[in-house]
């Protein structure tokens, strides 16, 4: 299938998605909304793959939000439609927020790993994008900026939600209320990102390598380790203990755990079971 926004492939047990439209800088049109969440949740419930990489293209990993989403021309012309649009704006705006923010949402509530691998600009919504993710990588060029205050805007689609659970709260302030760009190092030294590379075809092949690590063990073992992770981040450390508990009482194979421990032992890949397709869903 083809998309205006993305490139996707899968080999090897992980989807590639690649941001392509680079002379652009990989800004976010309408089309990325609806197709995002539409590759990652196909992916997902239909069990197409272990991990899923995120990537760009060009100078930049992306420029943000496209700005011209701000101009509403479904509206006809009117007395009528024009008070209707004034009185229906704060509704309307919220209703496209929640759709925006959904879509990076269902990268966290995916089943895969997701790693972001950033070369130049993280700008703006692409902020909200990596920090979706479960893991980011740079390049020695990438840098990361909350640039919505530049333009008189309030960053609203993910990032502080996220960010400030993922760097100190004083950085995330800093970041916000200046809009100043966090180069790759200093991304790194908070840890924000968790690893830097020279260039991006390096970044590629050691994230496509950190990918295929992960691929190679049991599916259900990281879903469910990604689940405990989440939960853990979003709520105390005896409600942690005790969902995770409960999640083993119900979820842990001992087949699965059997054949990890034989497969290493025989220096072999282990004969996994994959991911339950959602019925109904994708």
């Amino acid at each position: 299938m083809s998309y205006q926004c993305f490139d996707v492939s899968i080999a090897d047990h992980i989807a590639h998605i690649r941001l392509n439209r680079p002379e652009k800088r990989n800004n976010m049109i309408r089309a990325f909304w609806d197709e995002l969440p539409a590759i990652v949740e196909d992916i997902d419930h239909n069990a197409r793959a272990r991990v899923i990489v995120i990537s760009s293209t060009g100078p930049h990993f992306s420029s943000g939000l496209d700005t011209s989403m701000f101009a509403d021309a479904s509206i006809a012309p009117g007395p009528d439609a024009e008070r209707a649009a004034q009185l229906q704006h704060g509704a309307r705006f919220y209703e496209h927020v929640l759709h925006m923010q959904r879509s990076f949402t269902v990268l966290e509530r995916c089943r895969l790993p997701v790693l972001a691998a950033i070369q130049g600009g993280c700008i703006g919504g692409g902020v909200d994008l990596v920090t979706a993710c479960d893991m980011r990588y740079a390049t020695e060029d990438a840098f990361i900026t909350v640039f919505e205050i530049n333009i008189g805007m309030t960053a609203d689609v993910g990032t502080f939600p996220r960010l400030v659970k993922l760097i100190p709260e004083g950085i995330v302030r800093e970041m916000a209320y200046t809009g100043r760009r966090m180069p790759a190092r200093e991304a790194q030294a908070c840890g924000l990102v968790n690893r830097v590379f020279p260039d991006q075809p390096t970044m590629l092949a050691e994230v496509m390598g950190i990918a295929r690590e992960i691929a190679s063990k049991a599916p259900l073992a990281v879903y469910g380790t990604k689940r405990m992770i989440n939960y853990a981040r979003d709520h105390s450390t005896a409600d942690g203990l005790d969902y995770i508990g409960i999640w083993n009482a119900s979820m842990l194979q001992k087949q699965e755990i059997q054949e990890a421990i034989k497969a290493n032992a025989e220096k072999r890949p282990g004969a996994f079971v994959e991911l339950p397709v959602l019925k109904g869903r994708g």
